[in-house]
């Protein structure tokens, strides 16, 4: 159990530096290319206009983000010198800022308001468009999910940065914070 106060808890609540948008892509149809975008639109009650997911009825996985020193590992991984952020087929590729440590936070992206939701996952598709160790390499790199708490717009250049401590969730706790139990071995970190 981490102490909420110890040097460590402290380090892990501290706020990282703001990132950059480097890149925005929509999928309009399954299995099609990502579609390349100077500028998004972000909405809470449609999602990314012009991606295939917009309509979705889960809104934890609204938006895709991956960093670009993530792109850089699965490139490595791959023996690639780079990679087109496209094949990943995550909606923004951001650079400056680790995304995990935004997990359970609330972001602004570009004027927009979002809340990273958790880790997004590799697909099977990730070995047929990288090829054969495609899916290993995205594994621990392959970004996170967002859902958009307030509507906007991002570009190239505009900054990701977060705004405030952790989210609570539906029962009241916050992520990384201990539940209080009247046991005190029930005040476990959630």
């Amino acid at each position: 159990m981490l102490n909420p106060a110890s040097p460590l808890a402290r380090l892990m609540a501290a706020p990282p530096r703001p990132g950059e948008i480097v890149w925005i892509g929509v999928r309009p149809e399954r299995r099609q290319a990502m579609q390349p975008l100077a500028e998004a639109t972000l909405a809470p009650t449609t999602g990314l206009a012009g991606d295939r997911y917009s309509s979705r009825t889960s809104r934890s996985r609204q938006v895709t983000l991956i960093g670009a020193e993530n792109l850089a590992a699965i490139a490595s991984y791959l023996g690639r010198d780079g990679l087109d952020p496209a094949l990943l087929r995550r909606n923004i590729l951001v650079r400056g800022i680790n995304l995990l440590a935004l997990k359970g936070r609330r972001i602004r992206l570009g004027t927009a308001i979002l809340e990273i939701t958790g880790e997004c996952q590799p697909c099977s598709r990730m070995e047929e468009v990288l090829g054969p160790g495609g899916y290993n390499a995205m594994r621990g790199q392959g970004g996170m999910t967002a859902r958009i708490v307030e509507p906007g717009h991002a570009a190239p250049g505009a900054l990701i940065e977060r705004l405030d401590d952790a989210v609570q969730d539906g029962a009241g706790f916050n992520p990384g914070q201990p539940r209080q139990g009247k046991n005190p071995a029930q005040n476990l970190l959630i």
